[in-house]
């Protein structure tokens, strides 16, 4: 099925293996600051309030950055901002298309705390609110879902946090320099490339018609979390993530027993760059729980860097799933349900 063009085509009508296959550019795209003007005062701390894909990105350089940052990152994924917000702590308001309800309340709070404040949005009530309150923004290209912009809200993140002065501008060039590599990978998941050929569409073939599950280390966990938005939001199949090492400490003993059929599919997103006492416990709870659960698909994230495989993974589990949705005869677009509940919440 998934090397049958006409079904692709059918399945796939808004074209979003295009727009996976197109990810790449997302990596070299140019970033502006808009209202740039601040008072350069110490930033000790950042909160990054968003939700869903806007948040990821934010997960994603908290979790590249950690080694080498000087100040502390929190992404906040709720109504309300930590109380420990003020003078020094950069609050950055992300929502892709600006109307996240969560991230206005938190923008709202963020502009009575005294905090220097900054927007990245593609539109929406959000970025007209900064646009007219002379918020410092960075302005995303619209028109996308919100999850397939993984890329360009890492590069407006990293570009909002060096232009206060929190990391060095490198950090934001280094996402460029892996745009041609990107592409170059991105060809071997086309739809034209076979399915004995093709990771993606092998990784498709082994979730369908099962709930997936994705577990990753501490550095690579916001990943497992990309995966879980990509099935849960392209596939529209119900998934879940963890990291290790917690899930040595609860989860791995629910596996043990009950339910005792296990329609799962179960994927270990495996970085070379994870503590060494992770890796083992990798290969430690495959063999401990053999028997017990469905055995591990090993996705072996690709990449010379943390960053590489951070983005390398990203726009694979945007192909993957799609193909996922394509098997579902689903079309991967369309968050339907999602509209549906932001017009009951709207209403009075």
């Amino acid at each position: 099925m998934l090397d049958d063009s006409k079904i692709i085509q059918q399945r796939d009508p808004q074209q979003a293996l295009e727009v996976a296959a197109n990810q790449w550019q997302q990596a070299a795209a140019k970033v502006e600051i808009y209202n740039a003007a601040h008072d350069h005062r110490k930033i000790n701390n950042v909160v990054v309030a968003g939700m869903g894909g806007s948040a990821l990105a934010a997960l994603l350089v908290k979790n590249w950055l950690e080694p080498v940052l000087g100040v502390s990152i929190e992404v906040c994924r709720t109504y309300e901002l930590p109380g420990y917000v003020g003078h020094n702590t950069l609050v950055i308001a992300s929502s892709y298309s600006g109307n996240t309800e969560e991230t206005l309340s938190c923008y709202q709070q963020a502009m009575s705390s005294g905090a220097p404040v900054a927007v990245i949005a593609s539109g929406g009530k959000l970025l007209e609110d900064a646009q007219a309150q002379d918020v410092c923004n960075a302005v995303l290209p619209s028109g996308m879902q919100p999850r397939m912009t993984t890329l360009y809200g890492v590069r407006a993140v990293l570009k909002m946090l060096s232009h206060f002065g929190v990391c060095s501008e490198d950090y934001y060039n280094q996402v460029a320099s892996y745009s041609d590599w990107l592409q170059a990978e991105s060809r071997q998941w086309l739809a034209s490339v076979p399915t004995e050929q093709n990771a993606a569409k092998q990784i498709a073939l082994s979730s369908v018609g099962k709930t997936a599950i994705f577990y990753a280390g501490h550095i690579m966990a916001p990943v497992a979390y990309k995966w879980k938005i990509s099935w849960n939001e392209n596939a529209k199949n119900v998934a879940f993530c963890n990291e290790l090492p917690e899930f040595n400490h609860n989860e791995f003993m629910g596996w043990a027993s009950h339910p005792v059929e296990k329609p799962f599919a179960v994927f270990d997103l495996v970085s070379q760059f994870e503590h060494e006492r992770i890796k083992k416990r990798f290969v430690a709870s495959e063999r401990l729980l053999s028997g017990k659960r469905p055995k591990a698909n090993v996705v072996s994230l690709q990449g010379d860097t943390v960053l590489a495989q951070m983005l390398w993974a990203s726009v694979l589990a945007d192909f993957a799933s799609i193909y996922t949705a394509i098997l579902n005869g689903i079309n991967p677009t369309p968050v339907e349900l999602i509209e549906k509940l932001k017009a009951v919440l709207a209403e009075d």
